[in-house]
């Protein structure tokens, strides 16, 4: 009998973490809660509010889970870890305080202050300050990253490089309340000129272990345009990523990163999620996020030479210090398959075919999808996302564009694009 595993969440992510976490041969049953229609999922639980600790608690122990893996944020910043670590029941995530980190962008920016970490300039402000940010737009030149200091489903940030349309995101977060509750704060910071990539540690509250680097892709568009999104691709490893930056990363960053989550004394036991701006080879941080990204988290599981579920146990155990992560060397590519419409209104209901003729070395992680009386169909703004794994990059690529290609269902979206900018032709 190996470690019976209940993963929380119904994404790409989750789909993700548990095909990882199953292959390894100390893995028992492993149970993604509510799930999608590519994982397995107990009919029964397809309805489940796993941001209620009672409910979720309930469901681990009538499925035997003796770990629980929370994918989304919403869930961590509900402080669902402590409550299922008060009754006895193991969880991987930080607890409620150290969740805040992303429930709340002034918190992490106040966070990364107090540790000087590097970050950009920044103010945060309420709906009576609605002057100040103007004054502070223009005092950037208009050159402006306007964030909802809540949590907003990955679709809370304007970025800009005029003052209007900095002056309108600001207006339109606290006075037209656009992201509800989520913008009753928000936060101006400093546009940084660089290019991005994310970083992934697992700590268990005072050692860390770092996963393979990724860069993913926020834009809907062709080349970085339109409105963000949840991610449409993610790449791994990232080329610009050299031995010199990753050890800029681990000193200025990652370092006092964990020092920090120590010197507070908050539970945390989980992932670290870390989204850079490097500019002129020096890292800013830009964001913490408690969890894996998506659909970062489906490059980086493909590259791990061992099942995720051997680090979890350990972490859990609070006995990171010297291990030791196997990766691969081969590149990740992964394309997003979105619903016409995404990031604003889509169509849901499509039935979904050509998964059953991918080529060789693709995974399909599954997000927006459920399954209908064996017919597979569509259910969100991101149906599908497809993984390509192979020791030439470009070849990676064009494995993952291809394997895009061959998913068919009404409305099919997806970038072309991703991995091109990092990936030389």
């Amino acid at each position: 009998m190996g470690t019976a595993v209940l993963v929380l969440g119904s994404g790409g992510r989750e789909h993700a973490l548990a095909w990882s976490i199953a292959q390894s041969p100390q893995a028992g049953k492993v149970w993604v809660v509510p799930g999608n229609g590519g994982t397995h999922s107990p009919a029964q639980y397809a309805r489940l509010n796993i941001s209620d600790a009672q409910e979720v608690a309930r469901c681990a122990r009538e499925l035997g889970a003796q770990l629980v893996v929370v994918g989304p944020e919403a869930p961590l910043a509900a402080g669902i870890v402590d409550a299922l670590e008060a009754q006895g029941i193991a969880a991987i995530g930080p607890g409620k305080q150290a969740a805040q980190l992303e429930a709340s962008k002034a918190f992490a920016k106040a966070f990364m202050h107090k540790y000087q970490i590097p970050t950009a300039r920044y103010r945060d402000f309420t709906a009576d300050q609605l002057g100040e940010g103007y004054a502070f737009i223009d005092e950037l030149n208009g050159r402006a990253v306007v964030k909802a200091d809540g949590l907003a489903a990955g679709k809370g940030v304007v970025v800009c490089t005029e003052a209007e349309p900095a002056r309108q995101a600001l207006r339109e977060m606290l006075m037209e309340h656009r992201f509800q509750q989520a913008g009753a704060r928000v936060v101006v910071e400093e546009l940084l000129p660089g290019i991005e990539m994310s970083v992934f540690v697992l700590t268990d509250g005072k050692h860390g272990l770092l996963l393979p680097e990724a860069k993913d892709y926020k834009r809907i568009g062709e080349g970085d345009t339109g409105p963000n999104t949840g991610g449409m691709g993610s790449v791994s490893p990232v080329p610009f990523a050299t031995p010199e930056l990753m050890q800029k990363i681990q000193a200025r960053v990652v370092a006092p990163t964990l020092s920090g989550l120590a010197a507070e004394g908050w539970h945390y036991k989980g992932f670290v999620f870390i989204g850079l701006m490097i500019v002129d080879g020096e890292p800013y941080v830009l964001e913490y996020n408690v969890r894996m990204g998506d659909p970062e988290t489906q490059s980086v599981m493909a590259r791990l030479d061992e099942s995720l579920l051997e680090p979890l146990l350990v972490c859990h155990a609070g006995k990171l210090a010297g291990y030791s992560l196997r990766v691969k060397p081969q590149t990740a590519v992964t394309v997003v398959l979105a619903s016409q419409g995404y990031p604003d209104n889509y169509a849901v209901g499509e039935p979904v075919s050509g998964l059953d003729v991918l080529p060789a070395g693709v995974v399909a992680f599954h997000a927006g999808t459920r399954s209908q009386e064996g017919q597979l169909l569509s259910a969100g703004g991101r149906v599908l996302a497809v993984t390509a794994l192979d020791a030439d990059p470009r070849r990676a690529r064009d494995l993952a564009r291809q394997a895009a290609e061959q998913v068919i269902y009404t409305g099919k979206y997806f970038r072309q694009d991703i991995g091109r900018d990092v990936l030389a032709d």
